[in-house]
């Protein structure tokens, strides 16, 4: 396994609409586990494979507390099936967007229907934080970012940061970013 860099917004790379995955194989397999060792170095919760740079839909996530055993999940083409009318506000964050956090409403349950590491088809039903960081990483396949759930203002200002700090070199792929993110 590998810790793989993080892409960091505003890259256009983050925009870009993910494949899906034919069948999860080796390589699929191979992949999930660099993005779950990545995903726990960094720290965070969740991480989709744009995020390191690779247009497949997979994601990864645990979002059990640091104290605990992990719960880890592993999806191919992970697609929302169900989503509750009721809505909840989380305050988000990601490790595209380091040190940046902003409230976002969503969906406050779900179901997700995806292919597992064994490739066979698998639906979870979440709620709260995991129902939260699945959309999050569905959207990354999408091309979406959770600023993109915000003001044009606040989204704007923080994408600015962002690239100023690209700028000024702050900002790489390699770097830690503090705090457990989505």
């Amino acid at each position: 396994m590998a810790v793989l860099p993080i892409i960091t917004a505003p890259d256009p790379v983050l925009k870009k609409v993910a494949s899906p995955v034919e069948r999860v194989d080796d390589d699929v397999r191979r992949l999930m586990d660099d993005m779950m060792e990545t995903m726990y170095a960094a720290p965070g919760i969740g991480l989709a494979a744009p995020q390191v740079g690779v247009g497949k839909r997979v994601v990864v996530l645990d979002v059990s507390k640091r104290e605990g055993p992990p719960l880890a999940l592993q999806m191919a083409n992970p697609e929302i099936v169900w989503a509750s009318d009721d809505d909840a506000i989380y305050e988000e964050g990601c490790l595209s967007l380091p040190e940046h956090y902003a409230e976002v409403t969503r969906p406050a349950a779900v179901k997700v229907r995806y292919l597992d590491r064994e490739d066979e088809i698998r639906e979870l039903s979440a709620d709260g934080l995991l129902a939260i960081c699945l959309q999050h990483e569905i959207d990354h396949l999408d091309g979406i970012l959770f600023v993109d759930h915000i003001s044009a203002l606040k989204r704007n200002m923080i994408l600015r940061k962002l690239l100023k700090e690209k700028k000024a070199g702050a900002t790489s792929g390699d770097r830690e970013p503090a705090g457990a993110v989505v």
